[in-house]
Formats: structure tokens, sequence, C-alpha cells
């Protein structure tokens, strides 16, 4: 294939049934623009020469950017907050694949990678499990506000609501109705049933993180188990893209905002852009870090002078250039070495 500057640029706005595609001949000038069904996008690119391909990084984008590069043609998955600003009046379709195809060209604009369906599949799971989890929390949640109306109050956590709702019912059964009795064993049958789904998804990320080299790697440093081994190789398609550990720290979201004028810059909050279910998790892990492992003079220091939740934020900093230095050097991290306050940058 040709190199990517002598490639034509093709826009594609990708939708459920219908797609836009813009092209603009740049030596004639000359606009073209196709409004194509599904089942007819895979034969217009069949009969086209190798082409740069632009699709907003949205639904369905991995699959046609994979389908795209089988058929001998480069896909870039773009931001779709980076090619809003380059839509010009009115939004529609056309004009979607028209600012696709001029951010495409724009230097500054990182494209996302195409995930492989095995990564896709990781993350999938980690969907369906958080969803899971949600439904859980909900569960727990309405049983304890709706018994407190009852004057039974229980203790928050899904482990420690488990240890005490049977014995508190059992301590209030004869002023509790019995209708409501009955409602609540009920419910906790369906909180089990939720609780079962979500081991079945941990098992199978477990088996899964086994197979993969990368993840493997990842669990070797501390506060990552197989969720947030798993959620980081198959988000972090190319860790080689990262020019440093800083860079992919602010690519999570995890690196100061900067607000500046006049010369002056300001240091605000961390930026939070990126994946924030990746994020969430770098951010528990460091909590584990602190709350059971030996705070080391770095931490301690650090939490006489600055709140604990920003201390967690800059452990889980740590914890991402850690994984970079990791990922890119494909060694397993040392323990012998490990000090929470000196991972590697």
């Amino acid at each position: 294939m040709r190199r990517t500057a002598e490639l034509p640029v093709i826009g594609m706005d990708i939708a459920k049934n219908v797609f836009q595609i813009h092209i603009v001949d740049c030596e004639t000038g000359e606009i073209e623009r196709a409004k194509l069904k599904r089942d007819k996008v895979l034969q217009f690119f069949v009969n086209r020469q190798p082409a740069l391909v632009a699709i907003e990084a949205c639904g369905g984008a991995h699959y046609w950017g994979r389908i795209l590069q089988a058929h001998g043609h480069l896909a870039k998955l773009l931001p779709a907050k980076q090619v809003r600003p380059f839509v010009v009046r009115d939004k529609t379709d056309a004009r979607d694949a028209q600012a696709i195809w001029v951010a495409a060209q724009q230097p500054h604009i990182r494209a996302v990678p195409v995930k492989s369906e095995q990564q896709q599949a990781c993350l999938a799971l980690h969907r369906m499990r958080s969803q899971l989890m949600k439904m859980r929390i909900m569960q727990t949640n309405a049983l304890r506000g709706l018994l407190y109306e009852f004057g039974i109050v229980l203790p928050e956590g899904h482990h420690a609501l488990l240890e005490k709702i049977k014995p508190e019912l059992a301590k209030a059964e004869d002023r509790l109705p019995s209708v409501i009795s009955d409602s609540v064993m009920e419910q906790l049958v369906r909180i089990g049933k939720l609780q079962e789904d979500i081991d079945q998804l941990d098992r199978r990320l477990v088996a899964l993180a086994k197979t993969n080299p990368q993840m493997q790697v990842l669990q070797t440093i501390p506060g990552f188990g197989p969720l947030t081994a798993t959620a980081l190789a198959a988000t972090a398609t190319d860790i080689h893209s990262f020019c440093s550990g800083r860079q992919f720290a602010a690519w999570l979201g995890l690196t100061p905002r900067q607000t500046g004028t006049g010369g002056r810059i300001r240091q605000l909050g961390i930026s939070k852009r990126g994946d924030p279910y990746v994020r969430t998790l770098l951010m528990h892990g460091a909590r584990a870090i602190i709350a059971r492992c030996g705070r080391s003079a770095w931490v301690s220091a650090l939490l006489q002078r600055r709140p604990y939740c920003v201390v967690v934020a800059a452990l889980a900093n740590k914890l991402a250039r850690t994984a970079w230095a990791v990922l890119t050097k494909g060694a397993a991290f040392d323990q012998g070495r490990w000090n929470p306050g000196e991972l590697a940058t």
C-alpha cells in the first residue's frame, strides 16, 4: 500500500442503515458525495483503489475499520468531539461526512487505533459486568431505603448488608408485615442471581487474562488485578503510540488541566479525559495501595499537605505511568524493588 500522505481521503459518516460518503479530488477539486445503504457499502469500497477512509470513532466504527483494512484500505478513526467543530452550519449526514474529511487531514488530531475482535470482546464483558453491578447496587439500595421506613437500619456495602439483613428481619418479625418480609426475601434471591452472573463474568475475564501476555504483565504491578489489567490492555490498543508515561497518563485523564493567558499558566484538577471506566479502576487500585500497603515516605508526606483524594489521583497517575513502562518494555514489574511512592515513571 502507498504511504498515508499519498492515499486519497474519504470521509464516511456511518449509521445503522444509511452511510454518507464525501470525497474531494485534490487535483481537480471535484467533490463527490454518495449516500449508500448498509448492504452496498462494502461493494463501494471493494471496487475502489486503496484509500484513507476516515470514520468517527462511534458505535460500529471498529467493525468497519477491520472490514476496510481487510480489503486493502487504511481506516482512520477520529474522536467525535474533535470532528464536531468542523461541521459547517446545520448538522446533516452530508455535513458530518464533510467534517470528517476535513478533520482527517488535521495533524493535531490523534486517531483512535482500530481494536481487534478480542479486545472488543474483552471490553464487552466489562460493559456487561458494569451494567450488572449497577443493577445490583440499585437493588441493595432499594432494600436499604425501603426497610429504613420500617425502622430497620442496614449498613452500607453489599457484603455487610447480606450479613445483617436476615438477623434484622428476624428481630423485626413481629412488627414487619409478612408481605414485606416475603418480598424482601424474593429480592435477595434476585440479588443472589445477579451476583452469580457477575462472578461468571469475572471468571471469564480471568481466563481471558491468562491467554494474553500484556494482561499477565500488567497484573505484576501493585494495585492491578484481572479487572484493571484486562480493561487497560483492551483499551490501550497501541501503547507504542505514546511517547512517554506522562502522555499515557494524560490520555487517561490523570494529569492536571491547564488554563492560562498572558504567559501565566494555572494548574487545575485532573482533566478526566479519556475512558472513565479505566480511570476509575486505576483510582480504586491506588486507593487499595494506600489503605492496605505500607505507606511510603512520599505518600505519607503528600497526605500531610494534600487531601486524601488528591493523593489517590497522584498515585493513580504513577500507576498509569508504570503500566506504560511495563507494556513498552514487555517485562514484568520488579516486585522486589517496589515502593508505593517510587513507581516507574
